[in-house]
């Protein structure tokens, strides 16, 4: 029986009350950003590529920065110092990220999910980096959940064409057939990943397939599965496959990667794939959700 999430946080505030006689838990929200950057790499409450850092966004919201312009490979430390300083020991997070955000949790988890990390003190230095807390080493990293704003692990066709541009490294990666070769997308550690998917799409966003928030369509930004994209839509639409809420395999039968879940489809067309410098478009709906069981 799937429980839910709702259920869950009420579970880990019991449980957590229970183990403060052992250890002080704390629990974070972490925001990963995607394709531009903006915010100060190592300063976690730079949250420039967001909005207004007064802006609620889950328990102890802090900002996982790095330059949006580089590759995956090149960039990811940064994540993977920021999930040392605060899922290790007796600290869990929460995690939200936002269009390449996707594509690197995704590959930070397939990649180094299992490895053996110290445990930290959850005091970052200017670097972005803690230091060892004593209490020796763990497998992977503490993490509850994955909220995907506009999710481009599976890509987006504005790089295959070069509507972006070719110079900057990052848009090799975000090719469609690069970014599904990239990791094994079903290796999420058993963390749950729930996608939020826009569909305000415009004349120029023709090339994506499907339904689409500007940048990203149903394909990726559902967590569908395969080596390529398809075309995916609202079930309002008659002329492509349904994007399935839940888990369940869409409609013509293609899968979603394993513990992805679309939690929010927009059937009314009206979420776009921008912040807007305000916390904007499917990030919004990402945002509320952290805010409600980000706890």
């Amino acid at each position: 029986m799937k429980i839910g999430r709702r259920a869950l946080v009420a579970f880990a505030a019991v449980c957590a009350i229970g183990f403060s006689v052992v250890a002080q838990t704390t629990n974070y929200s972490l925001w990963i950003n995607g394709r531009t950057g903006g915010g100060q790499i190592g300063n976690y409450n730079d949250f420039t590529y967001w909005g207004p850092s007064s802006t609620a966004a889950g328990v102890n919201k802090k900002a996982v920065n790095w330059d949006g312009y580089n590759r995956i490979s090149n960039q990811n430390v940064y994540v993977r110092n920021a999930l040392d300083c605060y899922c290790t020991g007796s600290n869990w997070c929460y995690i939200a990220t936002h269009s390449a955000g996707n594509l690197m949790l995704g590959y930070t988890l397939s990649m180094y999910g299992g490895s053996t990390r110290t445990i930290t003190n959850a005091s970052p230095a200017s670097n972005g980096t803690c230091s060892a807390s004593g209490a020796g080493t763990q497998t992977g990293w503490n993490i509850k959940w994955v909220n995907n704003a506009g999710g481009a692990a599976g890509g987006s066709e504005l790089a295959d064409s070069g509507d972006w541009l070719l110079s900057e490294p990052l848009v090799s990666d975000l090719k469609t057939s690069t970014a599904r070769a990239m990791y094994d997308h079903n290796n999420t550690r058993g963390k749950m990943f729930y996608m939020f998917a826009g569909a305000k799409g415009t004349l120029y966003s023709g090339l994506l397939p499907g339904q689409d928030d500007e940048a990203i369509a149903y394909h990726s930004s559902g967590g569908v599965s395969g080596s390529s994209g398809g075309s995916y839509c609202n079930a309002s639409d008659w002329f492509c496959n349904d994007l399935t809420l839940g888990t369940a395999a869409n409609e013509g039968g293609r899968a979603k990667w394993s513990n992805h879940s679309v939690s929010f489809r927009d059937n009314s067309e009206a979420w776009n794939h921008y912040a807007n410098g305000n916390w904007a478009g499917i990030i919004s709906r990402a945002r509320l959700d952290m805010v409600t069981y980000a706890q």
